[in-house]
């Protein structure tokens, strides 16, 4: 994977922040090596109260077959991001243990056997 797309909303740009979310990006690339994009978007709500401003981080990631997408909302936009990373990298392995057929599928037919 390249180096993540990286947009702010509503705030600075921040060099800290963008270490921060390419060391991520970085270690779900290692898990994952066959992701191809990843767009990160950093987005300041309720930008006009005094204080408590909530932050919110969005995580687009492609993988050959589909995209997958989290965010996170926290008062601090570092942990937002990294919220947002943890859930993506749980998201990558459910992903992974599905294709190797390490998911249990239900039996679609059980459901619709007669009651004794």
């Amino acid at each position: 994977m390249n180096e993540p797309q990286i947009t702010y909303r509503n705030l600075e740009h921040s060099a800290a922040l963008d270490a921060r979310i390419a060391e991520l990006s970085r270690k779900l690339d290692e898990f994952h090596p066959k992701i191809t994009r990843c767009h990160v978007v950093i987005d300041e709500l309720d930008r006009h109260k005094h204080k408590g401003n909530l932050f919110e981080a969005r995580i687009d990631l492609h993988v050959p077959g589909h995209e997958i997408a989290t965010h996170a909302q926290h008062e601090d936009p570092y942990t937002a991001v990294t919220e947002a990373f943890d859930q993506m990298y749980r998201q990558l392995e459910e992903d992974i243990r599905i294709k190797r057929g390490e998911v249990k599928r239900h039996d679609e037919s059980r459901g619709n056997e007669a009651q004794p």
